[in-house]
């Protein structure tokens, strides 16, 4: 379904300013250790309901642990957000875990071990026919 240009406009702005709030606005140690990317946003057609997709660098652990600050600063960045778009309701946020990146490497590695296979298959098979 196409969205209007103001739920994409809405959707870059919230993205923005996130991005601002996550590096320098949210004093929690959780969410400051590691480097986080908001890898997408989607924003509901009523400007209600927004969902960040982020991805988190480090192992599961420190995942787990950056993922539960984020969950617990939403009441602050739902705030912050509507003061800074001057939004009359600032939507409801929603992080989500972006595991893009993890299942993009696992595809490739899997590729690669595939194709590993395939050319022990044919160098014995060379072997063989000599």
């Amino acid at each position: 379904m196409a969205q209007s240009r103001r739920v994409e406009k809405v959707a870059a702005l919230i993205r923005k300013e996130m991005s601002e709030l996550l590096s320098n606005g949210i004093r929690d140690q959780r969410v400051n250790t590691t480097m986080i990317t908001i890898t997408e946003v989607e924003v509901s057609g009523d400007l209600q309901h927004c969902k960040i997709f982020v991805s988190i660098y480090g192992n599961e652990i420190q995942k787990d642990e950056v993922f539960s600050g984020l969950e617990a600063s939403q009441s602050f960045l739902k705030g912050e957000l509507g003061r800074r778009l001057q939004m009359r309701r600032a939507p409801e946020v929603v992080f989500k875990l972006d595991r893009g990146m993890e299942k993009g490497i696992s595809v490739l590695n899997l590729l690669e071990k595939l194709e590993a296979e395939r050319n022990i298959k044919d160098k014995k098979l060379i072997e063989f026919q000599e």
